[in-house]
């Protein structure tokens, strides 16, 4: 793990693609900003935790398969219409 120090406004920068700045100080919080690409997800932990396990789940829950979709009727088509077939 990295541990650096920052002041108030200071960024740092990962990947070259992900900063992260001091917004904020509290006196017993710290308000940080992220920007990051829309490819990379950003949460905080606790909802990354809820996300993960939720798929967990998601993926071990026992069940049947997945039912299979109708098949879609084909349009109406009025009486005496010539319909040609695709080549």
């Amino acid at each position: 793990m990295l541990v650096l120090s920052r002041k108030l406004g200071e960024t740092i920068v990962i990947d070259g693609r992900i900063t992260v700045k001091l917004l904020r100080l509290d006196s017993d919080s710290v308000r940080i900003g992220i920007e990051a690409p829309p490819d990379v997800p950003v949460h905080r932990k606790e909802v990354y935790d809820e996300i993960q396990n939720n798929n967990q789940q998601a993926a071990t829950r026992p069940g049947g398969p997945v039912p299979k979709l109708a098949k879609k009727n084909p349009p109406h088509t009025p009486a005496g219409t010539v319909v040609a077939a695709a080549t």
